[in-house]
């Protein structure tokens, strides 16, 4: 007998057992922490595709693979028409400026509570400008589960944007911060146009079963999660390794936050 294929046998086998015991379902809270404009932002939606009927039984569209893959993948849209663009003044230094100027459907104060330009010592590359526009979607779960924060890969767009979105991955059952939308910029000759009601981001979230779903729920706002929120909030301000602190979030974390949210 060989022994190294007994082994590896049995240890496919203890871990396909693992995965069964392990939840089919879990169940991820949402929800808006946004002190203004809330109704700006709509619910998180589940990605689908509108293709005509698969002509084949070899269709993509009948693909168990890429079928499962976007099933993982929900939506969040745009919240505002938004043209930006760079302007450079006489010292050589970029200004961010709003391209539709008087006609633009946001007033100059409230582009400033939403947006931030990071100085350029915080960009990963001298020439390539970091935005960030505030985002309030916080995400919440019991049971270990990790989100993932990507551009909008699956849909197709006429005009690219200028440059990457910023991806992200981190704890939710330990951290539920808002995830922000982060934009590298690297053809600062060209604008940056945000339509309302566009993908703006998708999330995607990884369990300790694999082969789990998902099941998204509105999240009531309750006094223990807005506790627990306010503990963590903030404070990439003072120290900058915030991981660090995963494990004692986790000590003072109550047993159960997730609550749906009755209609």
């Amino acid at each position: 007998m060989n022994w190294d294929e007994y082994f590896a046998d049995d240890q496919e086998t203890r871990s396909a057992q693992a995965s069964r015991d392990k939840k089919r379902t879990v169940t991820v809270g949402w929800l808006i922490q946004a002190a203004k404009a809330s109704v700006l932002f709509t619910p998180p939606k589940l990605f689908s595709r509108n293709d005509p009927k698969a002509a084949s039984s070899k269709s993509v569209q009948n693909c168990p693979a890429a079928v499962d893959f976007d099933r993982r993948h929900f939506v969040i849209s745009v919240p505002i028409d938004l043209t930006l663009h760079f302007e450079r003044q006489p010292n050589g230094q970029l200004s961010l400026k709003d391209a539709n100027g008087e006609k633009s459907g946001i007033r100059e104060q409230g582009l400033k509570e939403l947006l931030m330009l990071h100085p350029q010592n915080e960009w990963r590359h001298p020439e390539r400008p970091l935005i960030q526009i505030v985002s309030p979607y916080v995400f919440i779960a019991d049971d270990p589960c990790f989100i993932v924060q990507t551009a909008p890969y699956l849909h197709y767009f006429d005009e690219q944007r200028p440059g990457v979105q910023m991806g992200g991955r981190f704890p939710i059952h330990i951290w539920p911060r808002p995830v922000s939308w982060g934009f590298e910029w690297h053809d600062v000759s060209k604008p940056l146009k945000l339509k309302r009601g566009d993908p703006w981001f998708y999330v995607r979230f990884e369990t300790e079963n694999p082969s789990a779903r998902v099941r998204l729920v509105e999240q009531e706002k309750t006094p223990e999660l807005d506790k627990y929120i306010s503990n963590i909030s903030d404070v990439s301000k003072f120290v900058n390794q915030t991981y660090s602190l995963f494990s004692e979030a986790q000590r003072t974390r109550p047993e159960t936050l997730v609550k749906a949210k009755k209609d």
